[in-house]
C-alpha cells in the first residue's frame, strides 16, 4: 500500500503551473479521440443544400462519409483542434482552479457558488483562445470542404472575410459555454463528492461524473451550439441567406423558420455522444496528469 499515491495528501489547489500543464495534456486528448463524431455532429446541424450532405443518424452518416470520402475525411480538421485544443484547455483548467481557490472552494466554503464561478471565468478565457481554432476546424468538417491544411484556411478565411470571420460565434459560444461550463463543473463536483466522499484517487469516480456531467450540459446547449455551428460556417455555405447571417439571434431565426423547433436539436445525439466519454476522458487524464506530473 505504501506504493499507492498519497491523492488526499494532494493539495486542492496544486498549483497554476500543474493545472495548467495537466488541462493543456487533458483537453488534447480528449479532442482527439472523439474526433469523428465532433465531425459527424457539425455535418448534421449544417443546412446542406446538397442531398449527398443530409444525413439521418450517426451511423447513416458515418458510414456515407466513409464510403465515399474515405476515413480521413472524418479526421480533416483535428490538427487545428490539436493547436488550440492545448493552450485553450490549459488556460481553462488553470483559471479554473485559481478562481476556485480565491473563491474558497477548497476551503469548505460555498462550493455552488464557487466552482460555478471558476467554471464561468474559465470558459470565457478559454473560448477568446479557442474560437478561431474551432472556426477553422468546422470550415474543414464541412461536406466538400475546400480546406486540407489550416494555415490555408486561416489565410484564405481572413482574406475573404476578415478578422471578425473568426469572432462572429464568440457572443453565442459564451451564451453556451458559460451555462454548460458552470453546469459539468458543478455537477461533475456534486457526484464526486457522492460517490467518493473520503477523496481517495478513484479514477472510476472521475469517469462517471466527468461522463454524466458532460452528457447533461451537452444536451441543455444543443440549440445554442446549432446557432453557433451555423455562424462559423456561414462563409463555406452556398446559402446567400445563411452567408449573410450576422448574429445569434439571426441564426434561431433562420432554424425555426427553415425546421421549426427540430431543428434546435440538430446533431444532438453525436454532440451528447462526444461529450460523454470526452468529458469522462478529459476529467480522468486532467487527474491522473495532475498527480503525474508532481510526481
Amino acid at each position: 500500500m505504501a506504493d499507492e499515491v498519497d491523492y488526499e495528501a494532494l493539495p486542492s489547489n496544486a498549483g497554476l503551473a500543474v493545472n495548467m500543464a495537466a488541462g493543456a495534456l487533458a483537453g488534447i486528448t480528449e479532442h482527439a479521440v472523439m474526433f469523428p463524431i465532433d465531425s459527424i455532429k457539425t455535418r448534421m446541424q449544417v443546412f446542406a443544400t446538397s442531398p449527398a450532405a443530409v444525413y439521418t443518424g450517426i451511423g447513416n452518416a458515418f458510414t456515407r462519409i466513409s464510403s465515399t470520402e474515405g476515413m480521413r475525411a472524418l479526421w480533416r480538421g483535428v490538427s487545428s483542434v490539436i493547436l488550440g485544443a492545448g493552450p485553450a484547455h490549459a488556460v481553462h483548467f488553470g483559471m479554473y482552479e485559481a478562481v476556485k481557490e480565491l473563491a474558497g472552494g477548497n476551503e469548505g466554503g460555498n462550493q455552488w457558488v464557487a466552482t460555478s464561478l471558476a467554471g464561468a471565468s474559465a470558459t470565457i478565457a478559454s473560448d477568446a483562445l479557442m474560437n478561431p481554432f474551432d472556426v477553422i476546424k468546422q470550415r474543414m468538417q464541412v461536406h466538400q470542404s475546400e480546406f486540407r491544411s489550416v494555415f490555408t484556411a486561416l489565410r484564405v478565411v481572413y482574406r475573404n472575410e476578415g478578422l471578425g470571420a473568426f469572432y462572429v460565434s464568440y457572443p453565442t459560444t459564451l451564451t453556451m459555454s458559460v451555462p454548460f461550463t458552470a453546469v459539468q463543473f458543478t455537477v461533475y463536483e456534486q457526484i464526486k463528492r457522492v460517490l467518493n466522499p473520503s477523496g481517495d484517487y478513484s479514477p472510476v469516480t472521475h469517469m462517471i461524473g466527468g461522463g454524466l456531467a458532460g452528457g447533461v450540459a451537452a444536451g441543455v446547449t444543443t440549440p445554442l451550439d446549432v446557432a453557433k455551428t451555423l455562424l462559423q460556417t456561414r462563409g463555406s455555405s452556398h446559402d446567400q441567406e445563411i452567408r449573410k447571417v450576422s448574429g445569434m439571434v439571426d441564426a434561431f431565426r433562420i432554424i425555426w423558420r427553415r425546421d421549426g423547433l427540430r431543428g434546435f436539436g440538430r446533431g444532438m445525439s453525436p454532440r451528447v455522444l462526444t461529450h460523454m466519454p470526452s468529458n469522462a476522458l478529459c476529467w480522468l487524464s486532467y487527474e491522473f496528469f495532475k498527480v503525474a506530473i508532481r510526481e
